[in-house]
């Protein structure tokens, strides 16, 4: 594989560097959708240039999953009719969902691409144009880099667990695949959504909805609203799994759903977890909704902002169901003491009546909890091959955690919680600092 290299001061390597080193020097903080307030490196001139002949889009390769179970995944389009949205061409509420499930072994159907084409454009954009990270358009090859599920595949023909996934503020529900598909690997079946409007979305035949603008206001008032949208996303989700397990067709146009996945939904058992925002929603939603019985926060607040609040109703009254804080070494605080301090989980966690953990994952930062820790790894190491400049950027943008460590440690974190509250499994790793995971300690 061609890579780009430091040669001289005027190769497109060199131009590069220097202007990511310039950036990290000055403390800017390199923007990235959900961060609009972040301060552009400047990606003006060769930093863009298309016709650099070393250039090429890097596709990137998903951690395996580490759970037996052959995968498979479906899109289905939903239309909420008993909420107005007079953009949609229905004029009703629209959202896309995935559905990622334990799947026979067939290997027929063909590996699902990691986000269809439009998407993948518009979340390559936001990482490479005016507030990104120095790079040509089309470094993020997205709509070419494969997953580990397979198309509609056939469903394993037994009953499973059902754990909803929220995505952070403007992020994509495909930016935490590899998480989703580690949980289904176990025997989960997992189901994302985008939530319109917010991130960019692409409907069956091409209809393409652009997310919220980088510039767009992020305050108390935009926080609050967006929550209460999501809620209702989440429930409406909800509806439609219960439809689903009853034999309905929920699709909009009429697609049919994988072969026996109806009939693979424990509604019993329902568990939900999301990512930044996708955590409050999460919570909120535990709040309004009985159905989901377990919940989980990778680094979100609880309240509408972190330093100016007002706290969320959920941070203030708790839940009574079980509930795991996980944050990054950068946001998750206990001690008013110290920078950053978030006091929505102090208050959660003295009004949470269920059970409850507060884990803190050492030298991460906010976004490796997505799928971005071990993109940003293997796109540099393609860029600059082992430049010492990759350790600076991946400690701005996703701490100095090793990728592929903090990644199995994520997984085995989430899925004991929900293998003890879906499934009644206990696990060691859940009743305090393990020497096997020191990365990860408990706060409380």
């Amino acid at each position: 594989m061609t890579i780009w290299r430091p040669s001289s001061p005027s190769s497109p390597v060199f131009t590069r560097r220097r202007v990511l080193t310039a950036g990290l020097a000055a403390g800017v903080t390199v923007a990235a959708p959900g961060l609009a307030q972040a301060s552009p490196l400047d990606p003006r001139g060769p930093l863009r240039a298309q016709g650099d002949p070393n250039f090429h889009p890097v596709r990137f390769r998903l951690p395996a999953p580490t759970g037996r179970k052959a995968l498979g995944t479906t899109a289905l389009h939903l239309i909420d009719r008993s909420r107005e949205d007079p953009s949609m061409p229905s004029g009703q509420r629209e959202l896309m969902i995935s559905i990622w499930y334990p799947a026979s072994a067939d290997e027929s159907a063909p590996l699902a691409k990691y986000m269809p084409e439009r998407t993948a454009v518009a979340v390559d954009d936001a990482w490479t144009g005016d507030y990104g990270l120095a790079l040509p358009t089309g470094s993020f090859d997205f709509a070419n880099t494969e997953t580990h599920a397979r198309v509609d595949a056939p469903a394993q023909r037994l009953r499973h667990p059902v754990v909803l996934f929220s995505p952070g503020y403007q992020y994509s529900r495909f930016v935490n695949t590899a998480q989703v598909e580690d949980l289904a690997s176990r025997g989960y079946v997992v189901v994302t959504l985008d939530h319109s409007h917010e991130t960019p979305v692409e409907f069956p035949g091409g209809r393409f909805l652009p997310g919220a603008p980088q510039s767009e206001p992020t305050g108390p008032d935009d926080i609050r609203k967006a929550l209460e949208i999501r809620t209702a996303d989440a429930r409406f989700v909800l509806d439609q799994l219960e439809r689903i397990a009853d034999g309905h067709t929920v699709d909009a146009d009429g697609k049919q759903l994988p072969d026996g996945l109806a009939g693979t939904l424990d509604l019993r058992a329902i568990g939900m977890f999301g990512f930044a925002l996708g955590g409050y929603t999460t919570a909120n939603t535990m709040l309004e909704d009985r159905r989901i019985a377990a919940g989980l926060d990778l680094d979100g607040t609880l309240q509408d902002d972190r330093t100016k609040g007002p706290l969320g109703v959920v941070a203030e009254r708790g839940l009574d169901r079980p509930f795991l804080l996980f944050g990054s070494a950068e946001t998750q605080r206990t001690d008013p003491a110290k920078d950053g301090y978030d006091k929505s989980w102090a208050s959660f966690w003295a009004a949470q009546r269920g059970g409850k953990l507060d884990l803190a994952l050492a030298r991460t930062k906010q976004k490796a909890f997505t799928d971005y820790q071990f993109v940003f790894s293997q796109l540099f190491h393609d860029i600059y091959g082992n430049d010492p400049i990759i350790s600076s950027v991946m400690t701005a943008l996703v701490g100095s955690a090793k990728p592929a460590r903090s990644v199995l440690a994520q997984r085995e974190y989430v899925a004991a919680f929900f293998g003890l509250t879906l499934r009644g499994r206990p696990s060691v790793l859940l009743r305090g600092d393990s020497p096997t995971f020191p990365e990860v300690r408990f706060r409380r």
